[in-house]
């Protein structure tokens, strides 16, 4: 079974010529973030993966969490490997200084985060959960909550979880039942929470939940849900460890995939309330979870960058060494040799670096939206992270369930032989589509939040970038950059039109345009994966005239974005038909007998 290696020639591509970090490295608080040590951090990054997180995957998806009784015990190996991530401080490197993180740019905690999931995703899911309700606490706690858990979670000594919904209730949050009675300072919390990712576990010695839950004041809907933090154990004054709070894991959940990562179902109050802390303002909750769900959503959708990334590692390995019938290429005795294996490489590949470029462009601009010293810069690359980000989420986590199935069929029967490793990405994919919202959830959001609301000020604001880019390629004097402009202008041809439809036929349509969503998603990210994917090539293109860098894999890059023009970029008007005509077909259905 082949290990893991961080793609980090193509990750430092990307981080400089698309991400843009010299850009952010010269912002205030970033000044002492260089190029060369983010090199030096990523080269690090790539051993523990490679080192520790990668030989435990496998075995730990064979094995699994197990529950007893209440107690998760993790897989083997899992508890020592985390005990190594936090003393070697990767746990708290995108969190503030202010709490003992590093706080490095997104843009570079991005491509690291990239490496945990694609080495181990399973164990990635502690850390993901952990960073994001720190950055609630950090975000809406009070000073003195802040400084009682924010310390110990952001060195890992102390994990985190989110717990959202309920059986009754699924996505639709305005659903949940859980309460919250006031008790001096603090709430007594009852309820029962389903899916909490590491909810329960053995690899730290506390774990604070950030639950949803109402008041007795509170109003009906969306509008009545107040957020609050219930460790496991309470946390004494000198911030000892107390008592056992009144909450249970009753089970972990048996899942298509990710088996290392336990699933928790929490019971809250059965003995009479678990003790916890309002954290923000009361009744405001939602908005208070909501506030972390950018990078939430950028995480899940690198997820779906770093597990396409491990699926076509393991099928180019299994194709440079299997050998199986006469090839047609010249040179090729393995598989890898049959033209059609070597289709299948090639669209993955391309989908990857097309994927990976929009997650870190979206990372880039998060770092700008943040950070740049201009308020109205920043209000700009806000509403363009807000446009990014379900496109990131939906379209990277949809395009990954195509690589990962391509890796099971470049290895043939073995693909669907557990011991090969294939089939353990095509199944911890899956989950990725439905994290942080389905996505019909996140194609809905693109569409009414990010689009109409705005009457498309941002979108079109990007195609205007999008389309000068495409101009210039489509009448560069390099011969090998004209076919890109010419297929990215078509591609984008097919968005704008989309996009027209959307905004004219939405407002009196609504049906009609969310039968569309989900296919404008797709049609975004593919132009916007073409689009990245031209910019990349241009930079090969340019570094080659200047014999900068290696000129083999410079002219790979430059080839693959051809490939993706062909085999990827080239659907977009079946894209665009399927949001302007498929509209009519899917709701002509309403009286079909399902």
């Amino acid at each position: 079974m082949s290990a893991y290696q961080a793609p980090l020639r193509d990750m430092l591509f990307t981080l400089q010529h698309i991400a843009g970090l010299d850009a952010i490295c010269a912002q205030p608080g970033f000044e002492d973030t260089s190029p060369d040590l983010v090199e030096a951090i990523l080269e690090e990054a790539s051993r523990f993966a490679t080192g520790v997180l990668d030989p435990i995957n496998w075995s730990g998806d064979q094995q699994g969490a197990r529950w007893d009784q209440g107690v998760v015990h993790s897989a083997d190996g899992f508890k020592e490997a985390y005990a190594q991530f936090c003393e070697t401080g990767w746990n708290g490197m995108p969190a503030s200084p202010e709490f003992g993180g590093q706080g490095l740019p997104t843009a570079v905690s991005t491509a690291v985060l990239e490496m945990w999931k694609s080495s181990n995703m399973a164990f990635s899911l502690c850390q993901m959960l952990t960073l994001g309700a720190v950055e609630a606490l950090a975000r809406h706690a009070s000073p003195e909550l802040q400084q009682r858990f924010l310390p110990k979670m952001v060195s890992g000594q102390w994990t985190g979880t989110m717990n959202l919904t309920e059986p009754q209730a699924g996505s639709d949050l305005s659903a949940i039942r859980s309460k919250a009675v006031p008790e001096g300072d603090h709430h007594r919390i009852s309820g029962h929470k389903i899916f909490i990712t590491w909810g329960e576990h053995d690899m730290a010695e506390n774990i604070v939940h950030l639950v949803l839950a109402r008041l007795p004041d509170a109003p009906e809907g969306v509008k009545g849900i107040s957020l609050f933090a219930c460790p496991k154990f309470l946390v004494n004054a000198d911030g000892s460890l107390g008592a056992r709070n009144d909450l249970l894991c009753t089970a972990i959940e048996h899942k298509l995939g990710i088996h290392a990562s336990p699933t928790a179902v929490m019971s809250f109050g059965d003995q009479g309330g678990a003790i916890g802390y309002l954290v923000g303002e009361a009744h405001k909750g939602l908005g208070h979870m909501f506030t972390m769900m950018n990078h939430a959503r950028l995480n899940v959708g690198l997820e779906g960058v770093a597990i396409a990334e491990r699926a076509y590692q393991r099928a180019r390995a299994y194709a440079l060494d299997r050998v199986q019938g006469r090839t047609l290429v010249a040179g090729s005795p393995a598989i890898i040799g049959h033209p059609d294996v070597r289709r299948m490489l090639m669209t993955m590949k391309a989908r990857v670096e097309a994927m990976r470029a929009l997650a870190y462009f979206a990372a880039g601009e998060m770092d700008r939206a943040h950070g740049h010293p201009d308020e109205a810069v920043r209000t700009q690359k806000q509403a363009l992270v807000d446009l990014l980000i379900p496109i990131v989420k939906g379209w990277c986590t949809e395009t990954a369930q195509l690589v990962v199935a391509d890796g099971v069929q470049v290895h043939g029967g073995m693909g669907f032989i557990e011991e090969t490793g294939a089939a353990q990405h095509l199944r911890d994919a899956r989950i990725t589509t439905i994290y942080e919202g389905t996505t019909g959830i996140q194609a809905n959001d693109l569409i009414g939040r990010k689009l109409m609301r705005e009457g498309g000020v941002t979108m079109k604001a990007l195609q205007r970038a999008m389309s000068a880019d495409a101009h210039r390629l489509a009448e560069a004097e390099d011969a090998a950059l004209r076919p890109l402009g010419l297929g990215l202008q078509r591609g984008l041809d097919a968005l704008s039109q989309a996009t027209e439809w959307l905004l004219t036929c939405g407002p009196q349509r609504p049906a009609a345009a969310a039968a569309g969503a989900v296919p404008y998603l797709h049609l975004a990210g593919t132009v916007m994966g073409g689009w990245l994917m031209a910019r990349s090539a241009e930079a090969a293109q340019a570094r080659l005239l200047r014999q900068d860098g290696d000129a083999a894999a410079l002219g790979a890059k430059v080839a693959t974005a051809h490939h993706h023009l062909h085999h990827v970029l080239v659907d977009a008007p079946a894209w665009r038909d399927r949001v302007v005509n498929g509209a009519s077909s899917t709701l002509s259905l309403q009286d079909a007998q399902f």
